[in-house]
């Protein structure tokens, strides 16, 4: 049965958990709640994984506790260790080039100064795997750093069930009829209001 590999990218600890960076790791644990898995700890691969065989597919999903700058090291391990090949790879991440509540899925590209994205790349060699951005929008200052290990502000954290849902339901359309079907229906949204290519 193929395995497809879903990563949430995020900082591990409490502190973390609803900042904007970690979006990817909110995502996650939305797509585990609807497969009714639990996340175990893999030391192994230095991340929380969970396991899901669905009638399709046998579905990995990985939040690893490397840290955002290292999330690779713990890609890599899990992509050798069941030899898994980019294009059944799906990154889901934050994204400062997009509005909050917008989202954009890629085939394949740079990491757009995104270093979860930068270290993935590096470590694998490759930047042939399929990535979820989802936009957080650009802070009024330079401070990036701080504003994306913030909490989401009260109107974001409102609209963030929807947000993490319709995150969910890209992936599941990745999932179910793959990345050509999945950009056609979500990347037409976006294009309505952002020119990003």
């Amino acid at each position: 049965m193929k395995r497809k590999f879903i990563v949430g990218l995020g900082n591990p600890g409490k502190e973390y958990r609803c900042t904007r960076h970690n979006l990817g790791f909110l995502v996650a644990e939305r797509i585990a709640e609807q497969y009714n898995v639990k996340f175990r700890l893999s030391s192994l691969i230095n991340g929380f994984l969970a396991e899901v065989d669905s009638p399709d597919h046998k579905i990995s999903i990985l939040m690893p506790v490397t840290f955002m700058n290292h999330s690779g090291k713990a890609v890599a391990k899990m992509m050798a260790k069941n030899g898994i090949e980019e294009a059944d790879m799906l990154v889901i991440c934050d994204d400062l080039n997009l509005d909050f509540g917008q989202a954009r899925i890629r085939a394949k590209g740079r990491d757009g100064g995104h270093n979860g994205l930068g270290s993935i790349i590096d470590t694998i060699g490759s930047s042939d795997f399929h990535r979820l951005r989802l936009g957080i929008g650009r802070p009024n200052h330079d401070d990036v750093v701080d504003y994306v290990l913030k909490n989401f502000l009260p109107q974001e954290q409102e609209m963030l069930p929807d947000f993490i849902g319709k995150a969910v339901d890209c992936t599941n359309l990745w999932l179910s009829d793959g990345i050509e079907r999945a950009m056609e229906i979500y990347n037409k949204k976006v294009s309505k209001n952002n020119n990003d290519s």
